[in-house]
């Protein structure tokens, strides 16, 4: 049975881009599903529910959790996001891949869970630090105090980077999008011939 279906792993330090890489790859790349994190923070203007993610209140995240709901869950700038295992089943049943967009903590709870054939993580840098503080200005959604402590929280995540298979600095975005996706595309190619070698194997036994 050719299982290609993989878990897709991005992170990055806020303001690396992570967020819009997602957003080309699952326009890119057509049996891949994104997995909607839960979480406890406000919703923005042009966020839907169910579609960037489910906001709940902090209580019904709780309860979720107590039912071992998640796989993985984080606390960030004192709001809870978790990834619920409903999503990978349901990508897996589908035969599709399936795409997270989270941080180093929550990929490494991620890799306690599933084998690691079954995972491809990416870690995305920024060009330098001073296009990641650019960058970080330019949402224009944080006051100065915030951004310092964005910067500080993102140069210690930077140093997590050695956790994961492929680190890419994403300088052109659109070149970063297509090492992503050829990447992706080498590891199923590399499984369905492992596959196609094994079966032969077999029958010829």
């Amino acid at each position: 049975e050719k299982k290609l279906n993989k878990i897709i792993i991005i992170s990055s330090p806020s303001g690396a881009g992570k967020t819009t890489i997602c957003k080309n790859l699952l326009k890119k790349i057509r049996n891949l599903n994104l997995s909607i994190s839960y979480t406890t923070r406000q919703r923005r203007i042009n966020e839907k529910n169910g579609k960037d993610y489910f906001f709940v209140t902090n209580k019904e995240f709780i309860n979720l959790k107590k039912k071992n709901f998640f796989i993985e869950t984080a606390k960030v700038f004192n709001h809870y996001y978790g990834s619920p295992y409903q999503n990978v089943k349901n990508s897996f049943k589908q035969n599709k891949s399936i795409l997270f967009d989270i941080d180093w903590q929550g990929a490494k709870k991620l890799r306690k869970k599933y084998s690691k054939n079954d995972i491809i993580d990416f870690f995305i840098l920024p060009p330098n630090k001073k296009e990641l503080r650019k960058r970080l200005n330019k949402r224009g959604r944080d006051n100065k105090k915030e951004i310092q402590i964005r910067l500080s929280l993102a140069l210690s995540e930077i140093s997590h980077h050695k956790d994961y298979k492929y680190v890419i600095i994403n300088d052109k975005l659109n070149e970063t999008i297509s090492n992503i996706e050829n990447i992706i595309k080498y590891n199923q190619l590399k499984d369905d011939l492992l596959n196609k070698v094994k079966k032969n194997l077999i029958s010829k036994k």
